[in-house]
């Protein structure tokens, strides 16, 4: 008998995905401020989410039981909550664009949109029956578009390396993703 999946991760990705939201839009001076705040926090409670979904099954195949097999196990769960959560930050920096002034270049909103297609469709297939449904390719769409995502975080973190302001953020952020492939 299988051990019963734990749906508080979901509820968990989206609470911290809000906080973060209203955390930035509180901080901020003018209300562009605080929705580029927004944005930015709610990308970076994101990414800790995102790496745990990432490591999961290396996780518990390097050191087997414990919290390992609770995470391989909530696993989808866990995937669902970081969807919910950049689901907010998807808002936040689409309200930022628009109130704001500055721009994104035709390339970035591209591999973002691709980023955030592939992650509704994981979500959309993340039940036993879509997995069914959907054999081999489940697979293939799961594989393919959880790299993707972490290729995107890794683009974006390397970026900020350049910037002497988000120089600490960028190492921090890539050496975590880099750390996170190499499991």
């Amino acid at each position: 008998m299988s051990e019963p999946q734990s749906h508080w991760p979901l509820l968990f990705g989206l609470v911290v995905g809000l906080t973060a939201m209203l955390g930035g839009m509180a901080s901020g001076f003018l209300p562009v401020d605080g929705w580029a705040l927004a944005a930015r926090w709610t990308a970076r409670v994101g990414f800790p989410l995102f790496l745990l979904v990432y490591s999961a099954s290396a996780l518990a195949r390097l050191w087997p039981g414990g919290w390992r097999r609770t995470l391989l196990r909530d696993r989808r769960f866990w995937g669902l909550g970081f969807a919910a959560c950049h689901t907010v930050h998807l808002f936040a920096l689409a309200v930022f664009l628009k109130l704001g002034e500055e721009t994104r270049p035709v390339g970035t909103l591209i591999g973002g949109g691709l980023a955030y297609a592939l992650l509704y469709a994981m979500a959309a297939t993340s039940t036993d029956a879509a997995m069914r449904r959907l054999g081999r390719n489940w697979k293939r769409l799961h594989s393919t578009g959880i790299h993707y995502l972490w290729l995107i975080f890794t683009l974006s973190y390397a970026g900020r390396i350049i910037e002497p302001d988000s120089r600490i953020t960028g190492l921090i952020g890539l050496s975590l993703a880099l750390g996170a492939l190499g499991l």
